[in-house]
């Protein structure tokens, strides 16, 4: 008897009916593979290339790939940072006694990269307190998600830069339980889950490098945590204020505003007998900015590089004296023919760039950084130049972390 798969895949991508399906992906022919980087993983994963593009094949046990599969899809229409399924194969070659293989297909997550990337010597060196804001960022999209991930860790995230910051990515949903909300008790069982998995990953780097487990960065894990904390209190607490205090609802949404959260509504209850109200913000996701900056001019990019390159937009509305707002639109319009588009083409011809909005954001950053120095504004074309005869430097990795931004415009 021919043994049969079956195989779902939504539309928009390559049908995959090339590939040998009925044999595990470690016997393909490795002409089909494409060599990128990857960490450790406790299944097998390939990478392959389509005229559509890059796309990543995981083989795991049937049940677990359901899951991962029908997560990811969930997780995509809350615009949670996950990666995007684009298939599934099940029942393909016999695998564990009776239970079939199965393999998940999600598209290649371009510009990323693993945990391995960020590591100096035997921790993250200057990129700990991004670490910090990354991980405790994600768990907390994931759990206003209603998401209990169950097996967050190191490995099972890939990054990317995103202006100042890193953006962490979720691969890896296996564990996952999707609810309508999560109780303080699941959210605290999944926290103490990554405290764990991270100290062990840490444990792993330190041991790598020949280093004793003391050594390692074991306290990263709580670290994360304490930050997930006050994420989430400032992002779910209730304030009671008075009828005439109706700036601090404006102050609250700014806030959560400035940390990429859209606002999707806020109740206002009475509270003290009626003399006050009580206000609840409700969050959506968070792309505030880089929705904003869509909207504006059409410009698609990450939550921090689009709040970075929408401090040019408004740093050139206000050299070109565009107050109304019409003269605002207009203004965003050239912006981006004049000046955006224009250094990105610049940027791109310089070779070895794979960003080149990350690019033009180091060199807003190095603008900021030689304005500050200087005492006035040095310019953007004069920031650039200085920043190729400085060889192109990562400015962006010696942000600080503090309450400051240092990325905001000259």
């Amino acid at each position: 008897m021919n043994p049969t798969f079956s195989l779902k895949v939504r539309p928009g991508h390559p049908d995959f009916l090339d590939l040998p399906w009925m044999r595990s992906i470690v016997d393909w022919p490795d002409e089909r593979f494409v060599e990128l980087p990857r960490g450790p993983s406790r299944h097998e994963v390939r990478f392959i290339a389509y005229d559509q593009g890059l796309y990543v094949i995981k083989e795991l046990p049937l049940a677990a790939a359901r899951q991962d599969y029908e997560v990811l899809r969930a997780l995509e229409t809350q615009d949670v940072s996950a990666a995007v399924p684009v298939g599934i194969v099940e029942d393909r070659h016999p695998d564990h006694g009776a239970e079939r293989s199965a393999a998940i297909i999600t598209r290649y997550l371009e510009h990323s990269f693993t945990y391995q990337k960020l590591v100096q010597k035997h921790d993250f060196g200057a990129r700990r307190p991004q670490m910090l804001d990354a991980f405790a960022g994600l768990l907390v999209e994931l759990h206003l998600a209603g998401c209990f991930w169950g097996d967050c860790s190191l490995a099972n995230v890939l990054y990317r830069y995103d202006a100042e910051a890193i953006e962490p990515i979720m691969i890896d949903a296996e564990t996952a339980v999707l609810r309508e909300t999560l109780s303080d008790g699941q959210r605290a069982e999944d926290l103490e889950i990554m405290i764990l998995n991270i100290a062990g990953g840490m444990a792993d780097i330190a041991a790598a490098r020949g280093l004793s487990v003391e050594e390692a960065d074991l306290t990263l894990g709580e670290d994360i945590a304490e930050r997930y904390r006050i994420l989430w209190r400032e992002l779910n607490e209730t304030r009671v204020i008075a009828p005439e205090e109706g700036f601090k609802i404006t102050e609250k949404i700014e806030r959560l505003n400035d940390l990429g959260f859209d606002v999707d509504e806020v109740d206002l209850l009475p509270a003290d007998g009626g003399g006050r109200l009580r206000m609840k913000v409700k969050v959506g996701g968070r792309n505030f900015h880089s929705a904003k900056l869509h909207r504006l001019t059409g410009v698609e990019a990450l939550e921090r590089q689009a709040r970075q390159v929408l401090s040019d937009l408004h740093y050139y509305q206000c050299q070109t004296g565009a107050t109304t707002p019409t003269g605002k639109e207009v203004a965003a319009v050239r912006w981006r023919v004049g000046v955006f588009e224009p250094m990105l083409e610049r940027l791109r011809a310089l070779g070895e760039i794979q960003d080149p909005i990350q690019a033009f954001c180091a060199v807003l950053h190095h603008r900021y950084l030689k304005s500050y120095e200087r005492g006035g504004d040095v310019g953007t074309e004069a920031a650039f130049q200085d920043w190729l005869a400085a060889g192109r430097p990562d400015d962006l990795q010696a942000t600080h972390d503090t309450g400051d931004n240092p990325t905001r415009a000259a």
